[in-house]
């Protein structure tokens, strides 16, 4: 017996948009055939229960989940925070909307990718005028997005139905424009990759048109597998995510929002809010301005902010480039008026671009070394890792540093790196920000890295796994191949001897201590009291400990532990600007670490000018 319907089904993970999207593009070519290879459309998104913890979907509450909790290997925090789960449920929710515009749509599922396609084909299996043409989906680098393209490729091979999986575009330079074949062969230097792709306006392909009819939704579509169940509407699914998810985070006494303060990142996910701000950054001028304005601390458009819904695949690199490239031609009214309209490349755009391109650096990166990506040595293979950071502060050797002493609580240090509390002041704010938004700044992640690794060597992969609970525009390849650069252990040519003193940083780029005031509101008004402030007095802006016992008396933070004891005491002269700490705990000054900086922008080093360009991006891309 024929079967009236011929199913695809597309497994959505990291695509989530409608427009440049190649398989949407072929499903609506093929559509418009009179001759098709398929009937019905079947578009499904997963939320995987290994990295985003999916028991608030229960049935019942006497319901225990099938899936161990989705907890990261090291530092055992949830791997999908709260504010970064709100906008990938935004992120799959706009792309619904916008399928349901063209009467198609998007079924919500959570588990496995196995259990779930293995749900789907028993399901279709049952009806007698209906089967499963196939299933296509996008490849991507990670080991666990690998490991679910085996899995499913064997349940499709099992059912005899065709699996296909495509080329991840989203990117800047097409995989099929690469000057290599074999990972291998990929320069361990940015720069020497660079050159073999530029000029960079010239390396993206042409961005495809979204499809304006798809194939319908099959009339039978199985449901959800047990003991789970999806809420029909956005609020309910916002909440079933939330729901297993501590509301003040993983610790006690961490920060509240301090009055006065907004979010930089104020933004919802989604293809449509993801263009819309791309529009902004080119109509407002922004985007002409970037390199000037990219290290800044506080507000919404010195910087981009365009990894959140790049990590998504909500938005497409080429999406960027083209839409940049026809306001430096002067080829549409988008930006009109602004600074750099018709004026070709600017400064500003360029440095957009190199920044893309960095994205897809670290994307081959993973590509290359795999599962290195999580290894405490990295992809150097450091033969002194080991000794070089401490061990995980949840293991039996907790207390012990690296010198095998017990004269170092790092499980104390690493809550009080996570709650902000250090006594260093941009760390902190930076720390804050970041468990409050979702987001912090290039800068503040650069330095971020460097304190952890360097200042307290501590394994840095507790600090990766912490941006991965909190960041926003969370990407597996930028954020952990940007820690492990900044830690020493990765691609960075200089390695070890990069080390970011936090001082210098916040008085180069916060001098009058604004972005840290925000962030710690028991530090807003040192330095200005009744009768002003000593210079000391103002340096406890950036260092606590460093306030006159009157300045600590009159703010109340007598006895405060982390104002008087600091994990780590950096010495730095605001006379002098230069100098700081050694790396290690417990003072002194600071190693030089010149050369190309350990985030997007400028140099490490601590002591001397910090240039203003570079090649490191922040850790999460483009902030």
């Amino acid at each position: 017996m024929s079967k009236s319907s011929r199913v695809l089904i597309y497994l959505l993970r990291r695509d989530l948009r409608l427009a440049d999207n190649p398989i949407f593009h072929e499903i609506g070519r093929l559509n418009n055939q009179s001759q098709k290879p398929f009937t019905h459309l079947l578009p499904v998104y997963v939320f995987p229960a290994a990295q985003v913890e999916v028991s608030g979907f229960l049935s019942s509450d006497d319901q225990r989940s099938p899936y161990k909790e989705a907890r990261s290997e090291v530092g055992h925090f949830f791997r999908c925070g709260r504010l970064r789960a709100k906008f990938l449920a935004e992120s799959v929710w706009d792309l619904k909307n916008d399928l349901a515009k063209i009467s198609s749509g998007l079924e919500i599922r959570v588990g496995t990718m196995q259990d779930v396609v293995r749900s789907l084909l028993d399901g279709i299996k049952q009806r007698d005028d209906v089967e499963v043409h196939g299933l296509w989906m996008t490849a991507e680098e990670g080991w666990e997005e690998k490991i679910e393209e085996k899995e499913v490729k064997q349940l499709m091979k099992d059912q005899g139905a065709e699996f296909r999986l495509w080329v991840d575009e989203k990117y800047f330079v097409d995989d099929r424009d690469i000057p290599f074949k074999e990972p291998n062969e990929l320069s361990d230097v940015f720069t020497h990759f660079r050159k073999t792709v530029e000029p960079l306006r010239e390396a993206p392909r042409k961005q495809l048109p979204k499809p304006n009819e798809l194939p319908p939704l099959p009339n039978h579509i199985p449901s959800q597998h047990g003991p789970f169940s999806i809420p029909d509407t956005f609020d309910g699914t916002v909440s079933a995510l939330l729901k297993p998810l501590p509301k003040d985070g993983e610790f006690s006494d961490m920060p509240s929002m301090p009055p006065g303060v907004e979010s930089a990142h104020p933004f919802k996910g989604g293809s449509t809010t993801g263009l819309e701000r791309v529009k902004h950054l080119l109509e407002s001028g922004s985007m002409t301005t970037y390199q000037d304005t990219r290290n800044g601390l506080l507000g919404l458009d010195f910087s981009t902010k365009f990894a959140a819904w790049l990590s998504l695949g909500s938005i497409t690199s080429r999406q960027i480039h083209w839409m940049m490239v026809d306001f430096e031609d002067g080829k549409t009214d988008l930006g009109k008026g602004a600074s750099g309209y018709a004026q070709g490349e600017t400064k500003g755009t360029r440095g957009v671009r190199f920044e893309l391109l960095w994205r897809d650096y670290m994307r081959l990166c993973t590509r290359k070394f795999g599962t290195r990506l999580f290894y405490l040595d990295g992809f150097r293979r450091m033969d002194d890792a080991w000794s070089k950071f401490i061990s995980s502060p949840f293991t039996k050797s907790s207390n012990k540093n690296k010198n095998g002493t017990n004269d170092f609580d790092t499980k104390a240090a690493v809550e009080r790196f996570i709650r902000g509390k250090t006594g260093t002041g941009l760390i902190d704010a930076s720390q804050r920000e970041l468990f409050l938004t979702g987001w912090t700044s290039n800068r503040a992640r650069q330095n971020v890295a460097s304190y952890l690794a360097k200042h307290l060597g501590i394994d840095w992969r507790i600090g990766a796994e912490w941006y991965e609970t909190n960041l926003i525009d969370y990407d597996i390849s930028s954020n952990w191949g940007n820690w492990q650069y900044v830690s020493g252990v990765g691609n960075d040519p200089r390695g070890d001897a990069r080390v970011f003193n936090p001082v210098k940083q916040a008085l180069d780029y916060d001098p009058e201590g604004e972005y840290i005031r925000a962030w710690v509101p028991e530090l807003r008004d040192v330095g200005r009291g009744p009768n002003g402030g000593s210079k000391e007095d103002v340096m406890g802006v950036f260092q606590a400990w460093r306030m006159s016992e009157d300045e600590k008396k009159r703010l109340g933070l007598e006895g405060v532990e982390w104002i008087e004891k600091p994990l780590v005491r950096i010495n730095f002269s605001m006379n002098r600007r230069r100098g700081g700490a050694p790396r290690g705990r417990g003072g002194g000054g600071g190693g030089r670490g010149r050369g190309r900086g350990g985030g997007r922008g400028g140099r490490g080093n601590s002591g001397g000018r910090e240039a203003r360009t570079g090649q490191m991006q922040k850790a999460g891309m483009m902030g």
